[in-house]
């Protein structure tokens, strides 16, 4: 218990007082009016806000109506989402995909299989033939409606999978700020007051644009929400999941997507896992439909943010594509939840951020032709007292501030003012033993 306090103090002390660009971005401040400011340089920005302008989120549509970051305290509060000023500088794509950025991006499943939508028909499963689609990369996404707090997107698009399927789809997009209310419902609390919160939802329907049912001997499609994050060497991405044995619900974790995630990068309890999200390191997990909840999260230490990702889990549903970079038995065995912590992909090679992500799916489900499937994916950030946040974390999560600091410390080693700097320790303890030596001869 002493070595976790030692571990946590520091940190209550200081909270409470891809790739080779031609032309390089200035880095921002970390603030979101300066992200902002930057953004509106080079694309066209949407901003929601509360009524007091804390609160506020920016969105693009160019890039698929995607929030590329939000604030709980205006324009001088921390920006809360990665932003690839390198690539968006430029104002060219990029090959395989457009990394702009963003905590809240559309995507579509399934990554990897006979059924991707990444890679085509007879090709290696590997980055040099991994490709994006353009509809959850390029393409611009068209701004339907928009008030002050909500903001209404809509695309129509065909998709092509690996084995030949082609997909007339119907992408419908809203993003809403969330009221203290809202916030308090979904995640079943109530927000201390003086934290600072900004909280937002993104609702995506994915519809069956064209005449023919989707049918999973041909392959189906799945909603994929990311969410990516500055990283830094203290955070720790946190993920609450069913307990049970094996043989009942499978495996704990899926930690096999580039390579097994080392030890010191993973710690995996009977209901609770933690990755790393200093993005020095490629790696990936997932949970299944069986284990996961929904609710996750991250804690950033060094910026004392706390993030959680909520998101509308169907009880029954256990069809969730699988996106795993090979030939599959089960296509359909795939993860409703997902983490990624960037890194380079190999020695000598650039990362794509570097940044983390919280991610999660929707089932994957047989359409008939105008029939959708809806999935909700809602961000929160929390910034304030040190107590405040550990009762979110602990209410939301099932775990402390201090033990989700303390599961990747390092080794505690003794304060250096509990030893001598310099020889005099050793001349005092001899003074003492001749004082000592001369009571007793008295």
């Amino acid at each position: 218990m002493k070595k976790m306090l030692r571990v946590v103090a520091p940190l209550l002390l200081v909270l409470s007082g891809c790739s080779t660009m031609t032309r390089v971005a200035p880095k921002g401040d970390g603030t979101y009016g300066n992200d902002v400011s930057f953004l509106k340089q080079h694309v066209e920005v949407i901003e929601l806000s509360d009524s007091s302008g804390d609160a506020r989120v920016a969105i693009v549509p160019a890039y698929q109506g995607r929030v590329m970051t939000s604030t709980s305290a205006g324009d001088a509060g921390m920006s809360y989402g990665w932003i690839n000023r390198d690539l968006i500088i430029t104002g060219s794509f990029a090959p395989h995909i457009n990394a702009f950025g963003g905590e809240d991006r559309f995507w579509m499943g399934p990554e990897g299989g006979q059924f991707s939508i990444f890679f085509l028909p007879n090709t290696p499963f590997d980055l040099k033939h991994w490709q994006t689609p353009p509809i959850i990369d390029t393409e611009s996404y068209d701004l339907v409606s928009k008030t002050s707090s909500r903001a209404f997107f809509r695309k129509r698009a065909t998709i092509f999978n690996r084995s030949n399927r082609d997909f007339d789809v119907l992408i419908e997009r809203t993003i809403r700020l969330l009221n203290p209310i809202r916030v308090n419902q979904l995640l079943g609390i109530e927000v201390p007051s003086g934290v600072k919160t900004v909280a937002y939802e993104s609702n995506n329907r994915l519809t069956n644009d064209g005449d023919t049912t989707w049918r999973k001997v041909s392959g189906l499609l799945s909603i994929w929400i990311l969410g990516m994050y500055n990283p830094s060497p203290e955070t720790t991405v946190v993920i609450p999941f069913q307990a049970g044995e094996e043989s009942e619900l499978g495996p704990k974790v899926n930690d096999e997507y580039f390579g097994k995630v080392p030890a010191e990068r993973l710690v995996v309890r009977d209901d609770i896992l933690f990755f790393s999200g200093d993005g020095q390191y490629r790696s990936k997990i997932g949970i299944t439909p069986q284990r996961a909840k929904a609710t996750i999260g991250s804690y950033d230490a060094a910026s004392g943010v706390l993030t959680l990702v909520h998101y509308n889990k169907p009880d029954d549903a256990t069809d969730y594509v699988n996106s795993m970079w090979e030939l599959q038995e089960k296509p359909y065995a795939g993860d409703a939840i997902n983490s990624y912590n960037d890194g380079p992909p190999a020695p000598g090679k650039a990362p794509l951020g570097p940044f983390y992500e919280l991610e999660t799916s929707s089932p994957a489900l047989e359409l008939a032709p105008r029939e959708s499937v809806t999935h909700n994916h809602s961000t929160f950030h929390f910034q304030g007292d040190i107590a405040a946040l550990d009762a979110i974390a602990q209410e939301t999560l099932g775990v402390s501030l201090p033990e989700i600091v303390s599961v990747f410390a390092p080794p505690v080693e003794a304060p250096a003012e509990d030893f001598p700097a310099d020889d005099s320790f050793d001349e005092e303890v001899e003074l003492e033993a001749a004082v000592e030596d001369t009571e007793k001869a008295e």
